[in-house]
């Protein structure tokens, strides 16, 4: 964990790569409609609580996106980086339960009868992408515990021949 590695640039970068997986997953299931086929699945869920799963839908979607913005504000306040050292510790754990959300969302997209090799795959790009992210909010959570490396910027280091 170097602290001259931006870890929260890369973070931003893969919660967007995030989010537009998630968006062609979804996308991906709908694509039969466009060809006049059925996007319906055998569901178990009762009609009448139909509204509670597309809430949690949506929430599953703003988690990610609300991360997304408060990484942003986060580096960009440099001034007073520990104030946001809570909201790094909460992040590593969210994107941990994404990954664990996602590995048994892919494992349900492998078992259920009428399975889409392209669904499953692109799960598996995003249970990927979702360890990168596991493992950048690590490095990003850590980095406040390092000290700061300045660079030797001394003339005698900058002119002395290498070895």
């Amino acid at each position: 964990m170097s602290p001259l590695i931006d870890h929260g640039l890369r973070l931003r970068h893969l919660w967007i790569a995030y989010l537009l997986a998630m968006l062609f997953h979804v996308d991906l299931g709908l694509m039969p409609l466009f060809h006049g086929q059925s996007a319906q699945i055998e569901s178990a869920v009762n009609p009448a609580r139909l509204a509670l799963v597309f809430w949690g839908m949506l929430l599953y979607f703003l988690i990610p996106l609300a991360s997304l913005l408060l990484i942003t504000y986060a580096t960009g306040d440099a001034h007073h980086c520990r104030r946001w050292r809570p909201w790094r510790r909460l992040h590593f754990w969210i994107s941990i339960v994404y990954t664990v959300t996602n590995v048994g969302h892919l494992i349900a997209d492998i078992v259920i009868p009428d399975s889409r090799a392209d669904q499953v795959f692109l799960m598996a790009v995003l249970l990927l992408i979702g360890f990168l992210i596991n493992r950048e909010a690590w490095c990003w959570w850590r980095q406040l515990l390092l000290p700061v490396a300045t660079p030797n910027l001394s003339p005698t280091a900058a002119t002395r021949p290498m070895d």
